[in-house]
């Protein structure tokens, strides 16, 4: 019997089953050795500067809390409600946020290493200068939000919602962004070596002087993408669509572009050297100034 996947989604939970306590009262039981605090309702608190390390806020309504600075390495924060909370400077390092509602959430500078942030909506958060390598964000929803500097090295992000996400100047060497949603999204002058994007949509993204180096980007929609002065040497865009996207200055040296599809993109003083063009589509492309291979036009165009 053949059965359909169906992803998994938050569980909804109503306010009205937490149990509300003050920011003091937290405080004292978790000094005194209590640690469980699931499902309690505690909106618009301060727990800035605060060590709570270990602690479980499973399903806790904690809307518009300030912590700020606070320690919350190894917490539970499943399913936790967060909307416009202030994490900046947090330190949530290998916590459990998974499903947890975060948007609008100020995260900036904060530490999410190792973090667990699966399917989680981070929908306008700032994670401006975050630190989150080697977190798990996978099918987490980040639409519009910013992660300008950001660290993202080693994250798994495998089909996770970054249209319209601000990824200026982040670091995402190594991740894995597999299946990702990344239509208009800007990634001016990030850092993506080995990155894995197969299949990623990335239609009218900005990767405008990124480096792309030995990226995988395999199967990938690039139509009127911006790749103007990028560094894509030694990348796989095999079987891409790079209709109307804009490789001007790129370098593209020894780059696969087997049966890429690039109809009216524009190559201008693009570097081509030593790249595989084996059946790759130049329709109407522009290709003034560029440096072609030797054996330049392909034969054989699709």
């Amino acid at each position: 019997m053949t059965t359909n996947f169906v992803p998994s989604q938050p569980l909804s939970f109503s306010s009205e089953m937490r149990v509300v306590i003050t920011a003091h009262e937290l405080l004292q039981r978790y000094q005194a050795g209590e640690r469980d605090f699931s499902e309690v309702q505690l909106i618009g608190a301060d727990l800035s500067n605060q060590v709570l390390t270990g602690i479980s806020l499973r399903r806790a309504g904690l809307d518009r809390v300030d912590l700020s600075g606070t320690n919350l390495s190894n917490a539970n924060l499943r399913e936790a409600s967060l909307i416009d909370a202030h994490l900046s400077r947090a330190v949530l390092t290998q916590a459990n946020l998974i499903s947890a509602n975060l948007t609008r959430a100020n995260l900036a500078g904060a530490d999410l290493c190792e973090t667990g942030l699966r399917s989680t909506n981070l929908t306008q958060a700032n994670l401006s200068q975050a630190r989150l390598c080697e977190t798990v964000l996978n099918e987490a929803n980040l639409e519009s939000a910013t992660l300008w500097d950001a660290d993202l090295r080693g994250a798994s992000l495998y089909r996770c919602r970054l249209m319209q996400a601000d990824l200026t100047g982040a670091t995402l060497d190594q991740a894995n962004l597999t299946g990702a949603l990344l239509n208009k999204a800007k990634l001016c002058k990030a850092k993506l070596l080995e990155v894995q994007l197969n299949g990623a949509k990335l239609e009218n993204a900005d990767f405008s002087h990124a480096d792309l180096t030995r990226a995988r980007l395999n199967s990938c929609n690039l139509f009127q993408t911006r790749l103007s002065q990028a560094n894509l040497r030694s990348a796989n865009l095999s079987w891409s669509s790079l209709r109307c996207a804009d490789l001007s200055g790129a370098t593209l040296y020894r780059t696969k572009l087997s049966w890429a599809n690039l109809t009216d993109a524009t190559l201008t003083d693009a570097v081509l050297i030593s790249t595989d063009l084996n059946h790759t589509n130049f329709r109407n492309a522009t290709l003034t100034g560029a440096i072609l291979p030797d054996d330049f036009p392909p034969a054989d165009p699709v």
